[in-house]
């Protein structure tokens, strides 16, 4: 089992979250950090500081979803090399996620005790206060079952259609078949793409019991402003919508209409409305116009000059 950490200008709070993992009750078997090009001596810190950690470099920042994908990439590639199961699990999480102690004991315990074993399963986020992050909190899968709504009860859990890069467990064996993340998404809702992807026909779990502390710089929701990164959330979810293989048609519609309402509530409460009709505007036309470039094309670009 391998954490991946993606990480890019952030070496304090890496450290911690670095710290934390040691900290564990069940420690990973591995740990990668991808630095995206980080400009503040990110790379230093963890060779200085954390030399059994797998450092991967990257020449330029490719936002979490190349960084995931990058990650995920080297776990795998390092696992056939070696002709190792150790990867048969991998651990997402950003470089402001820090876990409780018993964060990965108890995701694995809810995978190892649920009646149909589980492509990933989610912890619960809070913000430093101890409050619920409602930036990373799985709804509970529309239209679950009662069946399935009591088979994870019974293991402390909720079924659920996607889950956040903020600490998600996941099956390597899925990743291999379904896909890496879509690296050209930079950003905002690559997590969403890539788990609604892996989840689609599967069954995943929200773990109250495994608790992660995201320190974001304010607590707040997907609608918050977002300024000028508005433009991901239009393009991709353009992208998501047309392109991903990971919704069902009706759930196209379901999806769509949330994002429309959340769009309305973010731009009703914006300070800086121009912003976000501009964000809207190139948003839609590069969404339409273009599709993602192939992940494999995009981290090979931003590792050409990494040397292993």
């Amino acid at each position: 089992m391998y954490a991946v950490v993606v990480t890019y200008n952030r070496r304090d709070l890496l450290a911690e979250a670095l710290d934390a993992l040691g900290r564990q009750t069940r420690p990973p078997d591995g740990v990668v950090v991808v630095d995206n090009a980080s400009g503040d001596g990110t790379a230093a810190l963890v060779r200085d500081r954390f030399p059994d950690v797998d450092l991967v470099e990257l020449t330029e920042n490719t936002g979490g979803a190349g960084g995931f994908a990058a990650g995920i990439a080297r776990v795998l590639d390092t696992a056939r090399v070696l002709a190792t199961d150790r990867a048969g699990l991998l651990w997402l999480m950003d470089d402001d996620t820090i876990p409780e102690p018993g964060a990965l004991a108890a995701l694995l315990d809810a995978r190892e005790r649920a009646a149909a074993e589980p492509v990933l399963v989610a912890s619960r986020v809070v913000w430093t206060d101890g409050r619920d992050h409602p930036m990373n909190t799985p709804r509970v899968k529309p239209g679950a079952s009662r069946a399935e709504r009591a088979a994870a009860s019974a293991v402390g859990c909720r079924p659920i259609r996607s889950a956040s890069f903020v600490s998600v467990l996941v099956d390597a064996a899925a990743v291999r078949e379904r896909g890496l993340p879509v690296a050209d998404y930079f950003l905002w809702n690559d997590d969403f793409e890539f788990t609604t992807r892996l989840l689609r026909g599967r069954s995943g779990l929200y773990c109250p019991a495994s608790v992660v502390v995201h320190k974001t710089r304010t607590f707040g929701g997907t609608d918050a402003d977002p300024g000028d990164r508005f433009y991901y959330e239009v393009r991709n979810k353009v992208w998501l919508f047309t392109r991903s293989r990971g919704l069902a048609p009706g759930e196209r519609v379901l999806y769509a209409g949330s994002s429309v309402r959340r769009w309305v509530r973010t731009y009703v409460r914006s300070a800086d409305r121009a912003v976000l009709r501009r964000g809207l505007r190139t948003g839609l036309a590069d969404g339409l116009r273009r599709r993602p470039r192939p992940t494999t094309e995009v981290i090979s670009a931003a590792m050409r000059r990494y040397d292993p």
